[in-house]
């Protein structure tokens, strides 16, 4: 399988050191002008899959525009293309959708996202490539170094793990030729399980959110239904 990851921060370096897939790796700066629609394509006809990595992730920022341009304009043009050249979509997604969900939300529930555009534009691009492309599968995630490197920790709960072990599962269901939505995690814990026992729990800065854990039920049964 040819596989383009887009993207090479935690998550992308670590997709490409855990696979044996023929992958290629560029990150955003060395891509084609993301307005040039025409050589994106050229870049992209050629693989099975993309897996896009990329975001702008300065979450609490104000302004609007980087978000936009990165989390929902570059993702819907590589939706459109892969979707146009029949190449398969791995669209990185993001826990933070459900921000403002209450309980542990599903894949089927309405995303509520927190008062962010880091929030509301990467829910924008889960909702149009689920509207605009065949051949899709979104990973809504969280993930963090390994090993944890900050001192200070913030007092919230996921669904998220460490960077390693969020990859695997992104690994196993694109092997499983999984398709539509994920929620991709390990399961319950508070942030500070991810961090070395020395790191002080703080509260969290104004508007992160304080409990994004998902429901999981989806990819356990589907890691189960399709375990090899």
């Amino acid at each position: 399988m040819k596989v383009l990851v887009l993207g090479d921060g935690l998550l992308g370096k670590e997709i490409v050191s855990q696979t044996k897939w023929d992958t290629a790796s560029r990150k955003l700066g060395n891509l084609p002008d993301i307005n040039d629609f025409g050589e994106l394509s050229n870049l992209i006809y050629t693989y099975d899959v993309v897996i896009n990595c990329i975001a702008h992730t300065d979450t609490y920022s104000p302004n609007k525009q980087p978000h936009y341009d990165v989390n929902y304009k570059f993702a819907s043009d590589i939706s459109d293309i892969c979707n146009n050249e029949s190449v398969k979509l791995v669209h990185i997604s993001t826990e933070f959708v459900y921000a403002n969900n209450e309980k542990r939300p599903t894949e089927d529930d309405i995303p509520i996202p927190g008062n962010t555009w880091y929030g509301y534009t990467k829910l924008l691009a889960d909702e149009y490539i689920q509207l605009c492309n065949s051949n899709y599968l979104i990973c809504r995630e969280l993930h963090k170094p390994n090993p944890f490197p900050y001192d200070r920790v913030w007092k919230v709960q996921t669904s998220g793990d460490t960077v390693d072990k969020i990859s695997n599962l992104i690994i196993e269901l694109v092997n499983k030729n999984a398709s539509g939505v994920f929620n991709v995690g390990t399961g319950d814990k508070w942030l500070k399980e991810l961090a070395p026992k020395t790191s002080k729990e703080i509260p969290p800065p104004f508007k992160t959110p304080m409990d994004t854990r998902m429901n999981l039920d989806k990819l356990n049964n589907f890691l189960n239904e399709n375990n090899i």
